[in-house]
């Protein structure tokens, strides 16, 4: 089954050195028992190390979608009906919308891992929300994404 052109699936995953830090952490909880004994230590270690894992693993599991003519980012789900042309934004204007230039009702999926994100305008007036940022590695093809499901006819 070809998979159309009005659909992006993405999952934004935590960068490797973070899992090096959950593991650095169960080392830390697992010395910081070593003086109760052996059993504790490794209780410890595994615990420490499976906590932040999961820890890890829940804040990497955002996930960006484009399908069924709606833009899922994360808990979201907007009908691209409802959203403007989506713009590109390179690593320099994304930092600028994530900082200076952000809107506090806006919609924002950030990751500051992930330099570059779209941002598109929301244009259904019942919506306070002015516009939805998303971090994304590809941005040109979750822009094209959403373009195409604008042009899908409703039905199709």
């Amino acid at each position: 089954m070809q998979l159309s052109p009005a659909h992006h699936d993405e999952r934004l995953s935590a960068p490797r050195s973070w899992w090096g830090i959950a593991a650095l952490t169960g080392l830390a909880c697992a010395l910081m028992l070593l003086p109760l004994g052996t059993l504790p230590l490794l209780a410890g270690l595994v615990g420490g190390a499976a906590l932040t894992g999961m820890l890890v693993s829940s804040y990497g599991s955002a996930r960006v979608r484009v399908v069924n003519g709606a833009l899922a980012a994360g808990d979201a789900r907007i009908p691209v009906t409802a959203l403007g042309e989506p713009e590109v934004l390179e690593a320099e204007e994304a930092r600028a919308w994530r900082t200076y230039k952000a809107d506090t009702r806006a919609f924002m999926l950030m990751r500051s891992y992930v330099p570059t994100a779209v941002r598109v305008e929301v244009t259904d007036p019942a919506d306070p929300t002015p516009y939805v940022y998303v971090s994304t590695r590809e941005p040109q093809a979750l822009a094209a994404a959403i373009r195409a499901a604008k042009n899908v006819p409703a039905g199709a």
